[in-house]
């Protein structure tokens, strides 16, 4: 009866479903957080990514994945989509998608980049531009689920214009440390000047090695190449730095 049930769960995470658009949010002038109601929706966990089929009128069809943005749980499911502006989906998503509109959705995926709120270890999420999408999910999930497990967010963006989740991110989460590093442009009076993040800002941000953090980086692969290296520089155990590595979701 157990293999049957868990072949039953896999079976709904491989199967594609229609899910209808009930809202859209601006996060940037590239960036849209599409709400969408998926019925039997299976639930997912914090970092994992669903699969997104677009179907023309003619049969062509074509899919992308896309990190959840939402906490589990939730009755809708959140993905934030960046546009890229000779993409195939994503400015069909984040621009000509109505409220309405159906997609097909396909998962969730993924188990090996998530955060359990069983999970008592420090957390170090580090985040690259839209790379903060999966991150947010577990930043929603601790304070859905009122987890005191202490988080640092380390956020690499080009300027403040780009930045997601502005809103959100400024909600009162104790025990979640945030630092902000631009790399072309800085809101007035910011204290660091631009340019990309180093050693030490990982070392001044992040937790120090002999606290054994679980650390989560996600970003494109030269971020991820780049952050991952300097973590296992500054002492931290290979065994606990998870990334997530992707290109323009075009």
């Amino acid at each position: 009866m157990a293999r049957a049930a868990v072949s039953g769960r896999l079976g709904d995470r491989l199967r594609w479903t229609p899910a209808r658009l009930t809202e859209r949010r601006v996060e940037s002038d590239a960036a849209r957080t599409l709400v969408f109601e998926v019925p039997g929706w299976p639930g997912h966990l914090a970092g994992q990514h669903v699969d997104v089929r677009l179907t023309a009128e003619d049969g062509y069809s074509t899919q992308r994945s896309y990190s959840l943005a939402s906490a589990p749980g939730e009755d809708s499911v959140e993905l934030t989509v960046q546009r890229v502006g000779d993409g195939e989906v994503s400015p069909y998503l984040t621009d000509a998608l109505a409220v309405g509109d159906v997609v097909e959705l396909r998962g969730p995926v993924g188990g090996w980049f998530v955060w359990r709120p069983e999970q008592k270890e420090p957390i170090l999420l580090l985040a690259g531009g839209s790379g903060l999408v999966p991150l947010m999910a577990m930043i929603r999930t601790r304070r859905a689920v009122g987890s005191r497990t202490p988080f640092r967010l380390v956020y690499s963006i080009r300027s403040p214009e780009v930045q997601l989740f502005v809103s959100d991110l400024r909600v009162d989460d104790p025990g979640l440390d945030k630092t902000y590093l631009y790399t072309r442009s800085t809101p007035p009076q910011w204290p660091r000047p631009p340019g990309r993040f180093t050693a030490s800002d990982l070392s001044r941000a992040g937790w120090p090695p002999d606290f054994e953090p679980t650390c989560y980086v996600c970003g494109s692969t030269g971020f991820v190449e780049e952050a991952a290296g300097l973590l296992v520089a500054l002492g931290h155990h290979p065994g606990r730095i998870r990334t997530e590595r992707f290109g323009p979701s075009r």
